[in-house]
């Protein structure tokens, strides 16, 4: 299992960062490698990204070193979304089968983890978040058509969407994971913009559905000092407090948004004015 570690960078760290730098610190690449389980800690609020991808025998969710527990899963809490082909999540002495776009959600003390697809040919392709968890909450499996749904944007403003709201209070209770999905309709382009921050929740962003030739120029950075990467398909995005999320892509897209941090109030955020963008 590769694990790597990303530390918390600061704003004006970040803005004197050139192109290769702010990749490094903020980009994730090589999720989903067949017949391995990546991770990436980050201290943005101790948030792990990552992507299992089986492709023969089980692979196993090991406890990794910087959480300092036996089982990974002894003082944490994950969601496991498919982006791949059918598969299944085992934790403990339960296995959930998991559709294309379902999300699981385990909560602490859920037991050891493993990850399997039910066609090597067309693998699952599992991405993971995990955030610190304070009470043991019961899992669940969310599917697509279970999910809180909003339709928002317009054809107009290029940025017609729908909001899946997996991993949400409305729909289940987490300690602080918040996890959900975007779908942009053909034609459009934009998310999250007008932008925002939220300075007591970290975020991190998984774009999909794109073609091999196709990118999404994300946009972060503090409001006035605005940087921006170049992320293909399958890139994953960390995005701290302080930083915009917001991206444009060459085609439409979806993306799976997930936050950790002081609360799990999605509609807690500080929008930030068109005119102060720099």
């Amino acid at each position: 299992m590769h694990v790597e570690t990303r530390q918390a960078i600061d704003p004006r760290a970040a803005a004197n960062y050139g192109t290769e730098q702010l990749r490094g610190e903020f980009l994730i690449q090589n999720l989903f490698v067949p017949g391995e389980v990546r991770l990436t800690y980050s201290h943005l609020d101790r948030l792990i990204v990552g992507g299992a991808m089986p492709t023969g025998s089980m692979l196993k969710l090991e406890p990794v070193k910087p959480t300092g527990t036996p089982s990974f899963l002894d003082r944490r809490e994950l969601v496991a979304v498919n982006v791949g082909g059918k598969g299944t999540v085992s934790a403990g002495n339960e296995s959930h089968a998991l559709d294309h776009r379902d999300m699981l959600y385990l909560g602490m003390g859920a037991g050891e983890v493993s990850f399997a697809s039910d066609d090597a040919a067309n693998p699952a392709k599992f991405y993971l978040l995990s955030a610190p968890a304070h009470h043991a909450y019961p899992s669940r499996l969310v599917r697509i058509g279970e999910a809180n749904r909003l339709e928002l944007g317009s054809q107009a403003t290029s940025n017609e969407r729908s909001i899946y709201q997996f991993i949400h209070p409305d729909v289940l209770q987490t300690c602080q994971l918040v996890v959900g999905m975007t779908v942009l309709a053909p034609g459009s382009v934009w998310n999250t913009m007008p932008c925002h921050v939220h300075d007591r929740r970290s975020e991190a962003y998984l774009y999909f559905a794109l073609d091999d030739n196709a990118r999404v120029f994300h946009f972060m950075g503090e409001p006035t000092e605005t940087r921006h990467l170049v992320v293909k398909n399958e890139e994953a995005i960390l995005s701290p407090g302080w930083s915009i999320h917001s991206g444009a892509g060459t085609s439409n897209y979806a993306f799976i948004w997930a936050m950790a941090g002081d609360n799990v109030d999605y509609k807690d955020v500080d929008m930030v004015q068109m005119g102060d963008l720099r």
